[in-house]
């Protein structure tokens, strides 16, 4: 059988990022940035109010105090907008709204609360420093700066740095776009009664969920049978369209294993029984240049099979490290065994380390009921993935072993056991 750590080289030897491009800024969010972007504007582009108050010059307003306030005539109106104040003659203020130019001859801002509110003239109650409540040009960015590096994942304040330097068009490597499809005949949609022999559709849904929480678009099939002729159609149909395509099942050695009967042989087409458990049958290839991606039909074996062998792939596809799980040295709190030579995959719920530190200081595993490859409530109560080598086929209690976490909550499950990320690892 081909090794875990094989069948995951041959994927990513044979996966690329998305080919960079430029896109409209409304459309990058959650895109990787494909080159580095340098500022060529300052922000702020001029220098302007950070508060509601007063424009003054810091030395006539010195000696004011709340028992003897320095008043001063108001001499304008200044609003955010557009146009260039009048200059701020000495021994007067200038009323400013928070973004508004600020006056030649003004360096302080006295806040409003620190006033009377006066408009023809106003009372200032506490001396300001120089500069205070101004942002001063370039403060945040200068032109020729860096902005944000090669790598960074477009999140909502990235856009927002993005549009405040005036980049409407950033080069990014799009976000994968990946067709999902379960094969059978005996599928039917959620929401539909099945009728005897058959069963409701949740890989395509699972697998569709996983796709998206690793940054990708998802374009999901229904209805795709056993027939090898309408899973022809389907899957070349939707090839061209896509940077991805993952199937689940159809591998295996059964006599209408359809995906497997159809694309040996096409691409780069590999099927491989691959030393693991579960999800032994897999394949992978390249058709027409797209990374094809045939995981079992088992729910259990197609998510986890996921989280091995596509998550890192997508995000390569991406533009990122190729990184799988974050993984977590745990202590084994139940004896468990092993089938020899493959790597298991062994569903725990983690527990912190007991107030008499009977298992030492790292998380401690244990196995969550049923571990069955079909059994999706044992996945979904699961809080990580706990890895049993090839050789290993005896695990006392005490043992220490590697663990993939599971879910987007994992920091919070890290936290709750006085541990943080900086104990984790990236599985590549």
């Amino acid at each position: 059988m081909t090794t875990v750590d094989e069948h995951t080289a041959r994927i990513l030897a044979a996966v690329a990022p998305t080919r960079a491009r430029r896109v409209d800024l409304a459309h990058a969010h959650g895109c990787v940035l494909a080159a580095d972007v340098r500022a060529t504007v300052a922000v702020p582009s001029f220098d302007n109010s950070a508060m509601d108050g007063y424009a003054v010059r810091a030395a006539d307003v010195a000696d004011t105090s709340a028992q003897t306030p320095v008043v001063l005539p108001v001499e304008a109106d200044i609003p955010a907008g557009p146009g260039i104040p009048v200059p701020l003659r000495p021994g007067a203020a200038a009323r400013i709204m928070t973004g508004a130019p600020l006056p030649a001859g003004a360096d302080a801002v006295v806040q409003l609360e620190w006033t009377d509110a006066g408009r023809e003239a106003v009372a200032v109650h506490q001396a300001p420093r120089r500069g205070l409540h101004i942002r001063r040009v370039g403060e945040d960015v200068k032109p020729g700066s860096l902005v944000l590096s090669a790598g960074t994942v477009l999140g909502s304040a990235q856009i927002g740095l993005l549009a405040a330097v005036n980049v409407a068009r950033p080069p990014v490597c799009p976000r994968p776009r990946v067709a999902v499809l379960s094969t059978g005949s005996e599928l039917v949609e959620v929401g539909s009664p099945p009728r005897p022999g058959q069963i409701v559709d949740s890989n395509s849904h699972a697998i569709a969920a996983a796709v998206r929480e690793c940054g990708g678009l998802v374009r999901r099939l229904v209805g795709v049978s056993d027939d090898a002729g309408a899973f022809i159609r389907s899957f070349y149909e939707v090839l061209a369209e896509v940077d991805a395509v993952v199937t689940t099942g159809g591998v295996s050695v059964g006599a209408y294993d359809v995906v497997k009967e159809v694309l040996t042989g096409a691409g780069s087409m590999r099927f491989d029984h691959v030393a693991m458990q579960p999800g032994r049958p897999q394949g992978f290839g390249l058709i027409e240049g797209v990374p094809v991606f045939t995981l079992p039909g088992n729910p259990v074996s197609a998510l986890v099979s996921f989280d091995l062998f596509v998550r890192p792939a997508l995000a390569r596809l991406r533009g990122l490290p190729a990184t799988g799980l974050p993984t977590l040295e745990v202590t084994v709190g139940t004896a468990l065994r092993s089938s020899p030579g493959r790597r298991s995959y062994i569903r725990v719920r983690l527990d912190g380390p007991g107030p008499d530190g009977r298992y030492g200081p790292r998380p401690v595993a244990h196995p969550v009921a049923a571990q069955g490859s079909h059994q999706l409530t044992s996945l979904a109560a699961a809080q990580a993935l706990l890895v049993v080598p090839e050789e290993v086929t005896e695990v006392p209690v005490g043992s220490r072993l590697t663990a993939l976490l599971l879910g987007a909550d994992s920091g919070s499950i890290l936290s709750g056991m006085g541990w943080t990320d900086a104990d984790v690892t990236d599985d590549r």
